[in-house]
């Protein structure tokens, strides 16, 4: 038995090169000593004529993910000012699910974009989709990271001082939410 927490990384991009992977990394490492997960988002669409027959093993999967982890770190592109359709397809499997696995779970939301403003309306849109599912989602500090490109060098470590204080900062939050949970005995 360990008293590391479980942090689920949940990446919004299915690339094999994905920068918002690339964040989630760096997210885990400045998080510290934990037990890490990794989400499947390669799932079916949803359809309710699917669902009719069953939910889909892999959905249960992450379901399961969800209500074994103490806390979740979500990074999502900006896709047409949006967050991307394969996390919202994910919400939409979650939603049909009950108990709710993100009730009360605390998450960090992060973005990384190849535009300007580093991914701030696929946020705003991510936070917005779980509204419904009532999670403790962080406020901030928010991480958007613009130019995703070139914001990481090549051993995958963010390279500006300032984002990567940003991003520290968070994974600190979302440790402290996870202590605040467990003291109050959830």
């Amino acid at each position: 038995m360990t008293d590391e927490p479980l942090l689920l990384l949940v990446c919004g991009s299915l690339r094999k090169e994905s920068r918002n992977a690339a964040l989630l990394n760096e997210a885990a490492r400045l998080f510290g000593p934990a037990r890490i997960e990794r989400a499947d988002l390669r799932l079916p669409l949803y359809d309710g004529d699917l669902e009719a027959q069953g939910i889909p093993p892999e959905v249960m999967r992450l379901v399961e993910q969800f209500r074994r982890a103490d806390a979740a770190a979500i990074a999502t592109p900006e896709y047409n000012k949006n967050l991307s359709g394969v996390l919202k397809n994910a919400l939409d499997w979650i939603s049909r699910v009950k108990p709710q696995p993100l009730l009360d779970k605390p998450v960090a939301i992060m973005s990384a974009a190849a535009g300007r403003s580093g991914g701030e309306r696929s946020q705003f849109s991510l936070r917005h989709c779980l509204t419904p599912f009532q999670p403790r989602v962080l406020q901030g500090p928010e991480v958007l990271i613009a130019n995703c490109d070139q914001a990481f060098d090549e051993d995958g470590r963010l390279k500006d001082d300032q984002a990567q204080a940003l991003l520290r900062r968070l994974m600190d939050k979302l440790r402290a939410e996870i202590a605040l949970r467990a003291a109050q005995g959830s």
